[in-house]
């Protein structure tokens, strides 16, 4: 993937690439989560296991207003590094926050939402997270 890193530790695509492997989306996407400080954050590998997507992630915000934020910066930054637009749910509310990236399906909760959902062991190999 061609990428020049920012200031601010950002991954900035310098032209988008509508080509990007699920991989490397994935990789951005970690990549934006983490540098916007999103917590308990999980990878389910979905290949070969449903046809939503090759990856889900999973992950937190400590305020709805994080979630919101987390959300929106994620979609504009996959949007400047492919050119793709992201479908998203959630976002006025910031409980919990759906982004369909066509590849890769990201979940953003509140910690107490997510708890309630429990999502991820839903996905996870053997029911347990």
């Amino acid at each position: 993937m061609d990428v020049a890193t920012a200031t601010t530790g950002d991954k900035i695509a310098e032209t988008p690439n509508p080509g990007m492997t699920a991989s490397e989306l994935l990789e951005l996407i970690l990549d934006s989560l983490e540098n916007d400080k999103a917590e308990d954050i999980v990878q389910v590998d979905l290949r070969g296991r449903s046809s939503i997507g090759d990856y889900m992630v999973i992950c937190s915000g400590r305020s709805s207003r994080q979630v919101a934020a987390m959300s929106e910066k994620l979609v504009e930054r996959i949007k400047k590094a492919t050119g793709r637009t992201s479908k998203i749910e959630g976002k006025d509310t910031g409980d919990w926050v759906l982004i369909d990236t066509g590849d890769v399906i990201v979940h953003v909760f509140r910690p107490e939402v997510r708890e309630f959902y429990q999502l991820e062991k839903m996905w996870m190999q053997g029911g347990t997270a």
